[in-house]
């Protein structure tokens, strides 16, 4: 699935982030203070004294929520608000507040954000201070513009957490066959799809597998799916969010696309809780240049199966 790079979502997802590094346990109060304000789902207002950060990590359940506590092997969708201290000065970097477009966390989150998150309840808004060394340690992210001696000020508010084998919770409708490859999975496992022996159709299809009861996925949503996505031509699985046991987060129809056209036109209007099967010819997929990385020519049909977890605006 090709994804868009977002520089500064690498502090969340902690993509690159240093082994090994240390530090010292949660403090709840400390000195300078970071003081934040405001509703949940709501942009904070947050206000940084004009002093050096202290070097510990400090953490601060802001706002207390009664739902499911997250644990170190699930996702979540979050809204949150990330400044970059340096010094006595301090910058916004990024906020999903101001882009309403919540976010979902999946995989190793950087270790001071790790130990601020993992525990609580979703509803809770979160304030976290972390130094470097449980950050990006002395070499920073250049990538990002944090340099090795920035202390990152997280605001994080937990909406929803979504387990490594979630899965589809409608009813199933069909396991699709004929002409249309078949799909059969068990319980929370990766479904398998068998080709057909027919040629491929030369138009998007879309087929409803199970049907949720959830809300109808629109535009411009943070769509969380489970998704295996194979070859035509070969019954290949190129890929597969089961695989990495992290469901996988994107906004549909986004400008820039974050995902291939098929996925923006065919899981529109589907279900929360429903699983699909897209059946995706060249142009709706990668194109003539396929994707060598992923072995996909040019004339290479897709058929991906996508259970759509939640949508979030």
């Amino acid at each position: 699935m090709r994804r868009i790079a977002l520089a500064l979502m690498l502090p969340l997802a902690a993509i690159g982030v240093l082994a090994g590094c240390g530090g010292s346990s949660p403090s709840l109060a400390t000195t300078p203070v970071v003081t934040v304000s405001g509703a949940f789902g709501q942009a904070p207002t947050i206000k940084i004294p004009t002093e050096k950060a202290s070097h510990s990590l400090t953490v601060k359940t802001l706002i207390h929520g009664n739902g499911s506590t997250l644990t170190k092997t699930q996702a979540f969708v979050g809204n949150y608000a990330i400044y970059i201290w340096s010094g006595t000065s301090h910058r916004l970097a990024q906020s999903s507040f101001k882009s309403h477009q919540p976010t979902l966390f999946a995989g190793q989150l950087l270790p001071g954000l790790e130990k601020a998150l993992i525990g609580q309840k979703m509803g809770s808004r979160v304030l976290a201070v972390v130094p470097p060394k449980q950050a990006f340690g002395t070499s920073g992210n250049p990538q990002a513009g944090i340099k090795g001696t920035d202390t990152l000020v997280f605001v994080v508010d937990l909406i929803k957490n979504f387990a490594p084998n979630a899965s589809a919770t409608g009813q199933q409708v069909s396991s699709g066959g004929g002409s249309l490859p078949k799909v059969t999975a068990a319980t929370g496992t990766a479904p398998k799809i068998t080709m057909p022996s027919s040629k491929p159709p030369t138009t998007l299809v879309t087929k409803t597998l199970v049907k949720g009861s959830g809300a109808a996925v629109a535009k411009n949503q943070t769509v969380v799916v489970q998704y295996v996505g194979a070859i035509w031509r070969s019954g290949t699985v190129f890929d597969a969010s089961w695989t990495r046991q992290q469901p996988f987060g994107f906004t549909i129809a986004a400008t820039p696309s974050q995902v291939i056209p098929g996925w923006n036109q065919g899981l529109v209007g589907q279900t929360v809780g429903s699983r699909v099967m897209l059946v995706i010819p060249p142009a709706d997929g990668y194109g003539k240049s396929g994707n060598s990385q992923a072995g996909i020519k040019g004339t290479d049909t897709l058929v991906f199966v996508v259970d759509i977890l939640g949508t979030f605006s």
